[in-house]
């Protein structure tokens, strides 16, 4: 709807009422017409007129797309809308993509019956995110919505800035460098591990303080209930926070830090987030960022916050590069030597490492504690193999990158919960160009969806278990027993995939080894050992929208 040609019609409108007016009154239905009422009706009349052929005649009847197969049912003037709505990200899409006959290709209705395509196959996947990769761009209301929190960094960049941000970012995350910050990554998991087992003797979350449907009446049993989704957050917030800015936030130690309360507040799912996500595709993002609503202002605050953060941080760097004494290997150093970045694109690009960097993956830790709590064989494997090779969080002694990357059954878990649970359950699309995929032709606008939480549980890809959490599958499998690397979406690929991908999977893995060896979980509330109770609440991220409440023991000996 966001394509309506508001000034065409009111141009037409104006034009005509003016003619009609002037020159012929009596062909209109009002004996004494005005210009101004009869500007209203045409405009109307014409609004009316687009909606039809929008909603109506164009999806079913002259759209190049209507030979795609679709899902059955649907409304037939709101699509499939009902039941993406009722559902978590993602989450209707994993039945389509098993359920029906396709080729690489599904289109679907949203909401008006705005028509959206997802891909499914290797072959159109490779297509969309390599072969025609600039042919689609971010969706412009997700680039100004996103932007103000993320900055316009690497994440959101199109064409030939993108390809130079990139480039010049690419040696703060080739490997030889992240191979140094896992000594890093172990001591802030070893401090948060510290920190958690303090709450944890000091009996964890009171009952009273817990959510009503958490409650417990059996409170004299003595475990402690800790909320994982809070710890993962500040225990990444910190290590974004000395890994790529050189700045300990001390969110591990404080939770009520300015950047944590800032982010956490922002990032928590809402009504109001909720709506005016809805209203961007209706209005100008100038409008409704610009509406008198508490979000709104939650929004200019954080983003106020965020990026004065990041200037201080900045400008203190550039003091010592000048100086000569900058021999930090954090990110900022290294962009900061590249010469490639003008201050406010470097505020830019660490506003989306702190964002995206850190939401990530403590959405992959919560995940991964959720999921070890649903299987406790898995999780007491996965503890004596951390006890058996890794050193006591006890001891000083740090790991490196050859002891982390050398486990391979935590590297298996570690795969298994990004493929089964990815931490963005969608990513848009738009076409920038009138273009094809798989033949077919693609009109510019199209909006194209990748969808890991669906394509990483296709049983065309992955197998008859596909919806099944199954670590072995990655046991001396590279690919988890997929038949194309596309399979797995986590962090897309080609030149628009995940930059920080080998920052993310060895921060997450050191943190679970750190957690796992030193607590056993279990969940609080039993009902959620029924994956269709727990309350997932999508934004960038896909979480527990009510957090995840875990009994956690902490086990002797580690």
């Amino acid at each position: 709807m966001s394509d309506f040609p508001f000034k065409a019609v009111t141009a037409v409108s104006a034009f005509s009422s003016y003619v009609l007016v002037g020159h012929f009154p009596g062909r209109l239905l009002f004996s004494r017409p005005s210009y101004l009422g009869t500007f209203i009706q045409f405009w109307v009349l014409s609004f009316l007129g687009w909606c039809f052929w929008k909603i109506v005649l164009y999806p079913k009847w002259f759209s190049p797309l209507r030979y795609l197969p679709e899902p059955t049912g649907g409304s037939w003037w709101n699509g499939h809308f009902a039941q993406i709505s009722a559902l978590p990200s993602g989450a209707p899409m994993i039945e389509w993509v098993n359920n029906i006959p396709n080729e690489g290709i599904i289109r679907y209705k949203a909401l008006f019956n705005s028509e959206r395509i997802m891909i499914t196959s290797p072959k159109a996947l490779g297509e969309v995110l390599v072969t025609r990769n600039y042919d689609f761009i971010k969706p412009n209301h997700f680039r100004s919505g996103l932007g103000k929190l993320l900055g316009i960094g690497i994440l959101l960049a199109e064409g030939e800035e993108h390809k130079t941000q990139r480039k010049n970012l690419m040696p703060a995350f080739a490997f030889r460098h992240v191979k140094d910050l896992y000594p890093l990554f172990w001591e802030k998991s070893r401090e948060a591990a510290e920190a958690m087992t303090e709450q944890v003797k000091d009996g964890g979350i009171r009952n009273e303080d817990l959510p009503d449907f958490q409650k417990r009446p059996d409170v004299e049993n003595d475990d402690a209930v800790l909320e994982v989704g809070e710890w993962a957050s500040r225990a990444t917030l910190d290590i974004i926070g000395m890994a790529g800015l050189g700045q300990d936030f001390g969110a591990i130690r404080d939770p009520d830090t300015a950047l944590n309360k800032t982010y956490r507040t922002v990032f928590k799912p809402s009504r109001q987030a909720a709506i005016l996500g809805l209203l961007n595709l209706f209005l100008p993002m100038w409008f409704v960022s610009r509406l008198p609503i508490k979000r709104n202002g939650e929004i200019e605050a954080a983003a106020a916050v965020i990026r004065s953060t990041c200037r201080q941080l900045i400008r203190a760097k550039k003091d010592k590069l000048e100086k000569r004494e900058l021999t930090d290997v954090d990110i900022l150093s290294v962009a900061l030597e590249s010469g490639g970045f003008s201050e406010e694109n470097l505020i830019d690009q660490l506003m989306t490492f702190l964002a995206a960097g850190h939401e990530t993956t403590a959405t992959a830790m919560t995940w991964a504690v959720y999921m070890l709590c649903l299987n406790p064989d898995v999780q007491s494997r996965l503890r004596a193999e951390i006890r058996g090779n890794l050193p006591s969080l006890n001891e000083s002694e740090s790991v490196t990158s050859q002891q982390i990357d050398n486990m391979p059954y935590l590297q298996a878990v570690c795969s298994e919960v990004l493929r089964y649970y990815p931490p963005v359950p969608l990513t848009l699309r738009d076409a920038g160009v009138d273009t094809q995929i798989l033949g077919h032709n693609i009109p510019k606008g199209t909006r194209v969806l990748f969808i890991p939480w669906a394509v990483n549980k296709s049983e065309e890809l992955w197998g008859p278990d596909a919806r099944k959490f199954n670590p072995d599958r990655w046991l001396n499998n590279p690919n988890g027993g997929a038949n194309s690397n596309y399979s797995l979406l986590t962090f897309l690929h080609g030149p628009r995939s995940c930059i920080g991908q080998r920052f993310a999977t060895a921060e997450f893995a050191c943190l679970l080894a750190a957690w796992i060896g030193r607590f056993e979980f279990a969940l609080n509330d039993e009902r959620e050992l029924d994956e269709k109770n727990v309350v997932i609440k999508g934004g960038v991220t896909a979480r527990p929208a009510k957090g995840m409440y875990v009994k956690a023991k902490v086990l002797d000996g580690w």
